[in-house]
């Protein structure tokens, strides 16, 4: 046995290059870990940069310099931001106080079909059933009142911490697009000469974060408007925030698109009941999903590393847990990161012992 794990350690560490790649990665996840609470005002600068250096390129490529080139679109994307958030979330707070304030009634209404399902389907249900369930949905919607009071006043504390980030983030994206290739050469010169294998690591991560970002704001953009304008037609209310909601959901395939029905299928079933109008939500709601699924996602993200659906929940599970929302936004690069190291890796074959 000590021989088996001898070979081994000698065939995957035996390259200064594996070495090197392990260091990096280890120091760069205790650093997240450990320190993610200061970081991420400049992991999200980060992340916007990112999404904004296609644009730039571009101007650049036109003859602008890349000073300019930063100005007019990080001004541009702090603009239609300003713009979107200032005009969505009056209506976005006002439907979410709305519906609060109407979760008591759908309550009631809840509670009084099941108490007449014992009466329906004797030999199915009894009344004692009914009662548990009850009971342990009132405990879950007060421990989840107290979460939700909880995060609202811990948020307040916050206001101020807010505010700084909405200042320090556009400025530190600003000087991220316009000396990115000064920032690189000196953040790498941190690093050891012998790097080929993180070299190639980082450069597959590196398109493979900005078309994940790309794709997946883009997606939400998509989804979140295509489906704030059918709810719209359909006469569904809330139609605005149900709309967001579906958008936000494809941050997390799969699990998103589950739990975000449960809020679309109330809303619409405690407004019609089980008619044809309840019926055409519904349907309208699977097509989005369906064409999310098989057209959208398929386009956006062509130049993606393929991931089985399993590991991308695994993913999600892990990093979000870690990590909150921004480990499950960037819970599929971080998988493909994995992936990215354990092709680079050496694998040479174990020789026989003797």
């Amino acid at each position: 046995m000590f021989s088996f794990f001898s070979q081994w350690y000698k065939n995957k560490f035996s390259d200064p290059q594996a070495v090197t790649l392990v260091v990096i990665l280890l120091i760069a996840f205790i650093a997240i870990y450990f320190l993610s609470g200061l970081l991420m005002p400049i992991l999200v600068a980060i992340a916007i940069a990112f999404l904004l250096d296609l644009p730039v390129n571009r101007l650049s490529h036109l003859g602008l310099s890349r000073k300019w080139s930063s100005v007019i679109v990080v001004c541009l994307f702090v603009g239609i931001t300003l713009v979107t958030m200032l005009g969505l979330m009056p209506i976005i707070w006002r439907q979410s106080s709305n519906l609060l304030q109407e979760v008591p009634a759908m309550l009631a209404h809840g509670q009084e079909y099941l108490l007449t399902l014992p009466e329906r389907y004797p030999e199915f249900i009894k009344a004692d059933q009914i009662e548990s369930v009850l009971t342990l949905t009132k405990e879950k919607f007060i421990d989840w009142g107290q979460l939700i009071l909880q995060a609202s006043l811990n948020s307040i504390s916050d206001v101020v911490a807010l505010m700084i980030y909405l200042i320090l983030v556009p400025i530190m994206v600003f000087f991220f697009l316009k000396d990115k290739q000064e920032l690189f050469a000196s953040f790498m010169s941190f690093f050891p000469k012998e790097r080929r294998m993180a070299s190639q690591v980082g450069d597959e991560m590196n398109l493979q974060i900005m078309n994940y970002i790309r794709g997946k704001v883009i997606e939400i953009i998509i989804i979140g408007a295509v489906s704030t304008i059918t709810f719209t037609i359909l006469g569904l209310n809330y139609s605005l925030l149900l709309g967001v909601l579906v958008g936000l959901s494809v941050l997390v395939p799969y699990v998103g698109a589950t739990l975000v029905t449960f809020p679309v299928m109330v809303v619409a079933l405690f407004q019609w009941g089980v008619t044809t109008e309840f019926g055409y939500v519904m349907i309208a709601y699977a097509i989005i999903q369906a064409l999310d699924g098989n057209l959208l996602v398929p386009l956006l993200f062509s130049e993606a590393v393929n991931l089985h659906p399993v590991t991308i929940i695994i993913a999600v599970i892990i990093f979000g847990g870690m990590w909150g929302f921004w480990g499950v936004f960037f819970a599929i690069p971080l998988a493909t990161l994995v992936k990215a190291v354990l092709n680079a890796w050496p694998s040479a074959e174990f020789a026989t012992p003797q």
